[in-house]
């Protein structure tokens, strides 16, 4: 079975916990990039006001073709309990038939989505394994 890590990483600490996850199990791993980074003041205002409204950021394409895999783990930091607005922007990129797993990465470790983003993930036709809330040191 052929697993990609893909992740959007804001600060850093998503983007380190992915890398350590890829290597550790000789998986693929491909960043979500935004098209514009958005300054640190916009992405916490803006930001969590896009994901309570589940608005996508636009991101840049992804240099991987997602239906070559049967798995994919996906990371995202938690904003207002939500992930990222390019993390969601992915979620729409999603073929048909995937198994995914999510891992929410946060300082508190807790996360409120996991009813919406398995309904976005079903309505692509996909199935959410598991979704993990992730502490960051």
């Amino acid at each position: 079975m052929k697993t990609l890590v893909l992740f959007y990483s804001y600060g850093g600490t998503t983007k380190a916990i992915a890398q350590a996850l890829a290597v550790k199990k000789s998986m693929d791993i491909v960043e979500i990039l935004d098209i514009k980074r958005p300054a640190k003041l916009k992405a916490y205002t803006a930001g969590i006001i896009a994901v309570m409204r589940n608005k996508p950021w636009p991101i840049q394409p992804l240099n991987v073709d997602l239906a070559y895999y049967d798995r994919l783990i996906m990371l995202s930091p938690v904003w207002a309990d939500n992930p990222a607005p390019p993390f969601i922007a992915a979620l729409a990129l999603l073929p048909p038939g995937k198994k995914i797993d999510i891992k929410m990465v946060s300082m508190s470790g807790k996360s409120n989505c996991r009813e919406r983003l398995e309904t976005v993930i079903n309505a692509k036709g996909c199935v959410l394994e598991s979704l993990e809330d992730i502490k960051s040191k």
